[in-house]
């Protein structure tokens, strides 16, 4: 029986922060409280985070501020963070609900340098990919080089990024390969020929298509082949760039630099010759993706860039609708005591002596925030029928007991493929308390 297509909703963010800290709250920029149905996934692409020496030897032995204040947002929720990375400045944060979890598989991530011809990190691009539900995905968070002039240079690291960004999937080595592909970042496209009066007037009085015909981007995607299979929703909202720090105000430097739109958000679906062509549902074995908003936040003034933000809706038809593995405790379990756990894992699964079991807390936060865990294979104690179990010492379990989630994690597939429903983990009784006389 062919499973129903399944809708979910993407939040993406592009924001270049400009070295500042994370504001004190990330609520709108999440969307979060929002009338419309909750968010599925969320990509969080950053530039310009604060790479300086000793805030990046912080960030490596402390988790890095930004992911930190994101993921505090949104696993009281019920979204974990997936994966990340970073490339000096330039962050990639994925984050998913807990029920998607076991359906977000291979996936890897990447970087491609482009600054000082390649050696330098602070522009260029990073990139997570993902089977999702059986559907390949990739985000790609660029920060494009500045300046007016620079328009083909931009486009010719944006093409060298694309060529440069191979994964370990024999199906989808290249971003191009994935059926649904984001592209966004600070790409740093400008506004040609017009000058800044009639710019800053036509911002003013919300004319904003009298420059979009002039927009670099806009009018690479009309010459460029590469680009024309890219989409990107109207850009109804002010340019983002540049604003004076802690303020609304377009640049009043000296420099007075133009407005331009510099931070952006475009998609590519590919049509796989099992797709259907048609927009509003995905044919056999294909995906369709619409556009729910896409805008600017301009509350936030801790950088002169303004966040930018897109929503969408897609329809997927699963290509997968069971988890690889299925855990459940064995019998009642309390704190201070051995426990076990018993699991069955799909035929197709290769498990391997890298996988582990462990115990989250119901709000987890990542795959690595467990109370405790096992290796799987050193811990096997019996399996039979199909069915394997593994023990959890007593020295793990929380001694105030609670209600936790058992997780199975694949090391090849780097993702939980497994989750249990709720366990509860009972206090262990200490002793009696002295009768007083």
């Amino acid at each position: 029986m062919e499973a129903a297509v399944q809708r979910l909703r993407l939040h993406l963010v592009t924001w270049n922060v400009g070295t500042a800290q994370p504001p004190g709250e990330v609520a709108a920029l999440l969307r979060l409280g929002a009338p419309e149905p909750p968010v599925d996934l969320y990509a969080v692409g950053l530039q310009e985070v604060n790479s300086r020496v000793l805030s990046f030897l912080s960030d490596l032995a402390f988790e890095e501020p930004w992911t930190a204040a994101l993921t505090a947002a949104l696993a009281p929720l019920g979204h974990v963070r997936v994966s990340s990375i970073r490339m000096q400045g330039i962050v990639l944060i994925l984050f998913a609900k807990q029920a998607h979890l076991p359906f977000i598989r291979s996936v890897r991530s990447q970087f491609t340098r482009t600054g000082l011809h390649g050696y330098w990190g602070n522009k260029g691009g990073v990139s997570i990919r993902l089977s999702l539900y059986g559907h390949s995905v990739c985000f790609l968070n660029c920060h494009l080089p500045a300046h007016q002039e620079n328009a083909k240079q931009r486009l010719d690291d944006f093409e060298h990024i694309l060529e440069m960004q191979h994964f370990e999937e024999k199906k989808f080595p290249s971003a191009l390969d994935h059926e649904l592909l984001f592209w966004f970042g600070d790409l740093n496209f400008r506004i040609e020929d017009y000058g800044l009066h009639f710019i800053r007037e036509s911002i003013s009085s919300s004319r904003f298509n009298l420059l979009w015909e002039k927009d670099q981007l806009n009018m690479a995607r009309k010459k460029t082949f590469f680009l024309q299979e890219f989409s990107e929703g109207p850009l109804k909202f002010k340019p983002t760039y540049k604003f004076d720090l802690h303020s609304d105000e377009y640049d009043t430097s000296e420099k007075r630099r133009k407005p331009a739109w510099t931070d952006r958000i475009l998609w590519r679906v590919k049509c796989l010759p099992s797709c259907s062509k048609a927009k509003e549902a995905p044919g056999e074995g294909g995906v369709s993706l619409s556009l729910g908003s896409y805008t600017s936040h301009m509350d936030y003034n801790i950088s002169d860039h303004k966040p930018v933000t897109g929503t969408f809706e897609l329809k997927i038809q699963p290509l997968q609708t069971e988890p690889l593995v299925v855990l459940c405790p064995v019998g009642t379990w309390m704190a201070e005591q051995d426990a076990t756990v018993s699991y069955i894992t799909a035929p197709e699964f290769a498990s391997s002596a890298w996988d582990w079991i462990g115990l989250y807390r119901v709000s987890f936060r990542h795959a690595n925030d467990y109370v405790t865990y096992v290796w799987v294979q050193d811990n096997e104690i019996s399996s039979e029928d199909g069915a394997k179990q593994v023990y959890l010492g007593a020295e793990g379990l929380p001694k105030a007991g609670g209600e936790f989630l058992l997780g199975y994690y694949s090391n090849t597939l780097r993702s939980l493929v497994g989750l249990s429903q709720p366990v509860q983990v009972s206090p262990f009784p200490g002793p009696a308390e002295p009768e007083v006389s």
